[in-house]
């Protein structure tokens, strides 16, 4: 489709979603309605990439043909740009015009790069609970999560300070977090419904499903900065986590096993398949 190249608002390409839509619904697509969507597709995923959205990138789409421009600040971001528009059906060749400048400066947010990191805070601060909720240091805390450009309030009570260290720690540890004000009080916490459910079991320790145990350590790999989940296996039996697979350094590698200690129902982590 050879229109005037352009960078799109969200507004605009919420709406023009919507059209298109319609029209799909109405009758067969055309050619140009399927370029359009295309654009749309690949420019909104642009503009929630916390990597991409600050560049002003242009896209347009013609015969399967997708055709990007416009200037970043690293090769890797021009790279995703061109892996992002493959991904898109229908888009089967990408003409990747975009140039690397290492001090480009990127233009002020728009409304919505500023949406698009309103996006990221909620992400984060969800998280943010949900490493709180799995880890044995912190499932006790009460605690409020609230994230603002990256930086993340912790508020509440926490049974004692080895907890409250804890959760700054998970806290500071996850994707997109810049910095950590914890605020938590040391102090004994009300009983959640949850707590009070599980008190009536007695001291009797509960058992957790193998299966949650391996979610939930894989998601948390996914979560934290300085971790490559996606390059770590994990499987349970018994409460006995085993990872397996290949870490980039020592750090890394004690920054794995630890957070996978740290899950609640882990009664062991096998180690030896991680390797340098």
């Amino acid at each position: 489709m050879k229109l005037q190249t352009r960078l799109l608002k969200p507004v605009s390409a919420i709406a023009l979603a919507v059209m298109a839509g319609s029209a799909l619904a109405a009758t067969p697509m055309t050619q140009d309605v399927v370029e359009a969507r295309q654009e749309t597709q690949i420019w909104t995923t642009y503009a929630l990439s916390p990597y991409l959205r600050a560049n002003d990138l242009k896209v347009t789409v013609d015969a399967g043909k997708a055709t990007l421009s416009g200037m970043v600040d690293e090769e890797v971001n021009r790279d995703l740009a061109q892996q992002i528009a493959l991904g898109v059906d229908g888009v089967t060749e990408v003409d990747n015009l975009i140039k690397v400048q290492s001090d480009y400066v990127p233009p002020p947010q728009s409304s919505g790069n500023q949406y698009a990191a309103r996006i990221d805070d909620a992400t984060i601060t969800a998280a943010v609970k949900s490493k709180l909720a799995w880890s044995t240091h912190t499932e006790a805390l009460t605690t409020k999560v609230e994230t603002a450009g990256g930086k993340v309030t912790l508020a509440g009570t926490a049974d004692s300070k080895a907890a409250k260290i804890a959760a700054g720690a998970l806290a500071a540890n996850t994707r997109g977090v810049t910095a950590v004000d914890n605020q938590l009080t040391v102090g004994a916490p009300q009983a959640s419904m949850a707590q009070e459910a599980g008190s009536k079991v007695g001291t009797a320790e509960r058992e957790i499903a193998d299966t949650w145990i391996t979610t939930k350590v894989k998601s948390i790999f996914l979560y934290s900065s300085h971790v490559d989940g996606s390059d770590i296996g994990v499987e349970t039996g018994a409460g006995i986590v085993t990872l397996t697979g290949k870490v980039d350094s020592g750090v890394e590698r004690a920054l794995v096993i630890e957070l996978a200690k740290n899950v609640r129902g882990v009664k062991r982590v096998e180690s030896e398949g991680l390797v340098l």
